[in-house]
């Protein structure tokens, strides 16, 4: 009798297993998870060696990250791939040596960087760049997740072609046609798109990664037009949705697979950050357009302790994944990439936002990471399975 009812209970398991697998195992396995690694080049042989290490036993499948292009660069993204890891290689165009540069001002302006305006991105000096470097990954048979162009471009704190100080606004469509820092702004993307059209040839003449999709820089969270961006100092953005209305007039469905955004939910209930994803974040994902991969988002814990204590920021991205698969399943999303898993090697203190700590990956970071399998298992079941006093008919 015991083993009847066993056999019954593990025959019932596997026809559940038979029922709903089949309806939404391919939705489920198109949902890429991954993570942020923070500047490894900064960190010596032996530091980035260990972290390969973390990431593999943690069973890291997909690191987003920018390399160096010399021996040390190629050496770890061999030595990624080696350990079954792929990453999302961030790229950047080239400049000029003369170009103008906006200088890194942290007294006044922390987290605005110095560099270039994009304006003055040189299509021929980055098609070089990236021909050398591609080239080199090709010769190391190293195959990649994405190629991602630039960071954020639509914020001050990554795109120089924001004056600082700004009107401390978020601009909108119309406004980068009608207000003139807003033209200037609107000249800089199309000279980005400029480059992701040397990017997408260079790519497309790869003999090992000619089909590693392109995707368009990840874009800064910044909210609603017209608005004041967080902090005290006047800053610029122009919103998502602006960003990519613009690019996508001006051509760049020719040249990505995919549109990048980031995604910080900070609202203060479930309901509320599901529907600022799905208004703010992901408006242009997929409908019309190209599907985006998520290529920062997360949750802050400030709570440094060992061992960690992560319960509440673990509910917070297990609710988000939902979403996330939501979005996957809608052919919307394509893939999601936290933010991060440690700090940056120059850093004297740990960031909040890290998922890896005293020594092990955190309740959060095993949610964001969670296996395809993992997430097949957790989606619900649309055909309700047979109950007794149903006249045996499925429910």
């Amino acid at each position: 009798m015991m083993i009847g009812r066993r056999l019954r209970g593990a025959l019932y398991i596997i026809g559940l297993l038979l029922i709903c697998w089949p309806q939404h195992l391919a939705q489920a396995a198109t949902l890429l998870t991954g993570v942020n690694i923070v500047n490894p080049m900064r960190a010596g042989l032996a530091s980035r060696t260990a972290l390969i290490g973390q990431l593999r036993t943690a069973g890291v499948h997909t690191v987003r990250c920018a390399i160096t292009n010399d021996a040390d660069g190629i050496a770890f993204a061999r030595a990624l791939y080696a350990a079954g890891i792929k990453m999302d290689l961030i790229v950047s165009p080239q400049y000029a040596l003369e170009a103008p540069s906006r200088p890194y001002n942290p007294a006044d302006y922390p987290g605005m960087w110095g560099g270039h305006p994009l304006t003055a991105a040189d299509p021929a000096r980055s098609k070089a760049a990236f021909q050398s470097l591609i080239g080199k990954l090709d010769s190391a048979r190293v195959v990649l997740a994405a190629l991602e162009l630039g960071n954020e471009i639509n914020w001050a704190g990554f795109n120089p072609e924001f004056p600082l100080p700004g009107e401390g606004k978020v601009f909108n469509l119309a406004e980068l046609s009608s207000d003139p820092e807003g033209r200037r702004i609107a000249a800089s993307y199309l000279q980005y798109l400029k480059i992701l059209a040397v990017l997408k040839q260079v790519r497309d003449t790869s003999s090992l990664n000619h089909a590693t999709p392109i995707i368009s820089a990840g874009l800064s969270p910044c909210g609603p037009a017209r608005t004041d961006p967080p902090g005290a100092k006047r800053e610029d953005a122009v919103t998502i949705n602006a960003t990519l209305q613009f690019l996508r007039a001006h051509g760049l469905d020719r040249y990505v697979d995919a549109y990048g955004v980031h995604i910080y939910p900070w609202q203060k209930t479930a309901r509320a950050r599901a529907e600022a994803i799905d208004a703010q974040d992901v408006t242009e994902c997929g409908l019309g357009g190209k599907p985006c991969w998520v290529t920062e988002w997360g949750f802050d814990n400030k709570d440094l302790s060992c061992p960690a204590n992560d319960a509440a920021r673990a509910a917070l991205t297990e609710e988000t994944m939902q979403t996330f698969r939501n979005l996957a399943e809608a052919g919307r999303v394509l893939a999601v990439i936290y933010f991060s898993w440690d700090s940056d090697p120059w850093s004297k203190q740990i960031s909040p936002g890290t998922v890896y700590r005293c020594g092990a990956l955190t309740q959060a970071g095993r949610a964001a990471l969670a296996p395809w399998w993992d997430t097949a298992l957790k989606m619900p079941c649309p055909t309700k399975v047979r109950r007794k006093g149903s006249g045996g008919r499925a429910q």
